[in-house]
């Protein structure tokens, strides 16, 4: 072995300039492809085609209306919305918001669909319409009307009235969301400092989808900007103060970025986007290209000091190098490939550019490095005299006390092994992001004052076109969301038999004894044509109902819980559909929280399956190295 290093060393050394020229094609080629990298910074982007808790959110998208979504907290300093002053900000909002690129719906608290009989006809109008002229009187009923709406508490208005939400979505075709997403961010910010700005009695929070995609991006760039030359200035201040000067490091730092350029421009050749995890790789790959090339360099050194000419210390070294940083390398190149039996496909991306990076820093380490600093000027190598004696006295300690040290070290990792089981898996998306994101405070903001971050959709289907008209399907969709509303992680239910019991009761006066679904099936169409005739613009069910009115969307919306009670949740539901509906023929549920829920828990387990063939692997390497 200790010949073919050799060999290996005098062959680069012999033909430095040649060495150099190919490894600086090879990185321009590789590195060609970072043009070909395009960034994703939707949620989607962390979930495969054929996830199936995705093909079940896009199912019903498809259905219903797209989840896509901004939405504005209002808080008055006053702690009161239903004043003249708040509720012109609202129906101002409303309207300025319809202005917002890809929106197609606007709900609020001022243009929520109120209706009312009127003799024999159905009146079907905006709660609050010119709220600036507004007498007191109306101002006092509007406040009855909005706190006694079933649909409107805990999802766009709190239940003491001190807050409200302004909530608008949106329509975007999937290949502009990348581009759409900092679009909309933007011009909802700026809605948001136009109301401060004009109204200081006024506080506005931003919550909503398409936020937390853009919280996503502006980590992302945020840890690209500093996290990263961070990294970069504080390794290079530690590697010139372990290996010499200047030379050492100018050579260590081109290879670190020739690593990161090549590893990313194999990423954008095979199709990979960048995502949030994507600042991962370059620290990933910092840390072990400049431990490969601190090897090189240390043993180099220390040949210098001793006399020897560059080539020689160069050949020396990598005749001790080659075999130990070839086995780091390939055995930490294939850990990194086991991320490629997760679920998550950035996490896949990572730990395929990671490995490409750590392969090509070795390569590099072991040809270019050792070309390029044999032919730069030496460097003022300054290494103390006693260099590696505090190394050399810990080795005698334990050589000397190898059994304390055994038994020590046993007690330590079963100490660690016993609180294995006190791990939990538990996903709380907001809570990716520090407290610093404006996302992260304006969401714990809401969530603490209005409505919750997390829902869950169930598409509950009758067995015919029409058939949400038929009063047993419309019985069964209202005792399930009862059970809904009963269970403790249930914040609110939005459900179309709400709509269905108010006009029964609008089409009897008003009376408040009609506060029930119709029990006949043709009025039960009759009202719903009625009333989807008087909807305006923008406002219709399709969010509620599907095109043939055979199915119908239940939400709930949940407190924070753990990923493991919302999947329990899910089944519960589904279970209590089977035992104790009739007319219900299939139910589906789906939402950015169950997938995150879902995928999380399934993660983990081929993240372990993948950590124990890393290991076989890994172990098999160095019992035939070693």
């Amino acid at each position: 072995m200790h010949a073919f290093e050799a060999r290996l060393a005098q062959l680069v050394l012999d033909n430095r300039l040649l060495v150099i020229s190919i490894s600086l094609v090879l990185v321009g080629l590789l590195s060609y492809g970072c043009v070909k990298l395009l960034p994703d910074t939707s949620y989607k982007a962390y979930f495969s085609k054929d996830n199936p808790e995705l093909i079940a959110f896009e199912k019903i998208e498809d259905t219903y209306t797209k989840n896509d979504n901004v939405i504005f907290v209002l808080a008055p300093k006053n702690q009161d919305v239903f004043t003249r002053e708040t509720l012109s900000i609202v129906e101002e909002l409303t309207i300025d918001s319809w202005q917002m690129p890809f929106s197609t719906r606007v709900d609020s608290i001022t243009n929520f669909q109120f209706t009312e009989a009127m003799e024999d006809d159905l009146i079907v109008r905006d709660m609050a319409k010119n709220s600036h002229s507004l007498t007191t009187a109306e101002i006092q009923k509007i406040r009855q009307r909005v706190l006694a709406e079933p649909l409107l508490i805990n999802q766009l208005v709190s239940e003491s009235g001190h807050v409200t939400g302004v909530n608008i979505t949106l329509t975007i075709p999937p290949a502009e969301l990348t581009a759409a997403t900092p679009e909309i961010a933007a011009f909802a910010r700026e809605l948001q400092e136009k109301i401060e700005k004009n109204h200081p009695q006024m506080d506005v929070y931003l919550s909503g989808m398409i936020m937390m995609d853009d919280a996503f991006n502006q980590s992302a760039i945020n840890d690209f900007t500093k996290l990263l030359p961070v990294s970069f200035a504080v390794m290079m201040l530690l590697l010139a103060f372990l290996v010499g000067r200047f030379f050492g490091t100018l050579a260590t730092f081109i290879i670190i970025v020739f690593s990161i350029l090549s590893a990313l421009g194999v990423g954008g050749y095979l199709g990979y986007p960048l995502t949030g995890s994507s600042p991962s790789t370059p620290i990933i790959i910092l840390t072990v290209a400049i431990a490969n090339c601190v090897h090189v360099l240390t043993t180099y050194a220390h040949s210098l000091r001793n006399g020897a000419q560059q080539k020689d210390a160069m050949h020396d070294s990598l005749k001790v190098n080659l075999q130990p940083i070839f086995l780091a390398s390939v055995t930490t190149a294939i850990g990194f490939l086991t991320m490629n039996f997760s679920e998550v496909p950035p996490f896949n991306h990572l730990g395929t550019l990671v490995a490409v990076g750590v392969l090509i820093s070795f390569l590099l380490s072991i040809s270019f490095l050792p070309a390029l600093v044999t032919l730069l000027p030496k460097s003022n190598i300054k290494l103390s005299d006693n260099d590696g004696e505090s190394l050399i006295r810990f080795a005698n300690f334990v050589i000397a006390n190898k059994k304390a040290c055994l038994w020590f070290m046993v007690g330590g990792i079963t100490l660690a092994i016993v609180n294995i089981p006190k791990n939990e898996l538990n996903d709380v998306f907001v809570h990716y992001f520090d407290e610093k994101i404006d996302f992260r405070t304006d969401t714990d903001f809401m969530v603490e004052n209005m409505t919750g971050a997390y829902t869950i959709n169930f598409s509950l289907e009758a067995s015919e076109s029409g058939g949400i008209s038929d009063p047993g399907f419309l019985s069964d969709v209202e005792n399930f969301s009862l059970w809904l509303e009963s269970q403790p992680e249930t914040i609110h239910v939005a459900r179309f038999t709400e709509i269905m019991k108010r006009l029964n009761k609008n089409m009897h006066g008003d009376d408040p004894t009609y506060y029930a679904l119709p029990d006949n099936r043709e009025l039960s169409a009759q009202y719903l044509l009625l009333y989807e005739m008087s909807l305006p613009y923008g406002l219709d069910l399709n969010n509620q109902i599907n095109v043939d009115k055979s199915s119908t969307n239940v939400k709930i919306t949940l407190q924070t819980i753990s990923s493991k009670e919302g999947i329990a949740l899910d089944a519960r539901a589904k279970q209590w559909v089977a035992e104790n509906t009739s007319k219900i023929a299939h139910v589906d549920s789906a939402s950015t929280f169950l997938m995150f829920s879902n995928i999380g828990q399934r993660n983990i387990k081929t993240m372990l399956f993948g950590t124990v063939i890393a290991l076989i692997l890994i172990s098999g390497i160095l019992i035939l190295a070693l």
